[in-house]
């Protein structure tokens, strides 16, 4: 896996099956993801390699992720949700 990958493929790799998930990972992309850590930022390029039901269980908050980092970085995704669309 190369060290970065270029936004367009990771806005790309962000379609997902499930909308709940594109109006998640998308926008954190586009707005945070070059702020990141370049662990940070290889640790979501392995979350994105995931399966749609894992990461839904995870964002929804059904189930934990078990790898702690991605589990953390879900929690940062989640909360740059929070602050781009409180309730």
């Amino acid at each position: 896996m190369e060290m970065t990958q270029s936004k367009s493929r990771l806005l790309w790799a962000c379609r997902r099956g499930m909308l709940e998930l594109d109006v998640l990972l998308r926008p954190f992309v586009e707005q945070s993801y070059e702020q990141l850590s370049i662990d940070q930022q290889l640790c979501f390029q392995k979350l994105l390699a995931c399966d749609d039901p894992d990461l839904f269980a995870w964002f929804m908050k059904h189930k934990v992720c078990p790898d702690p980092k991605m589990a953390e970085l879900v929690d940062v995704i989640l909360s740059h949700n929070q602050l781009t669309h409180p309730r």
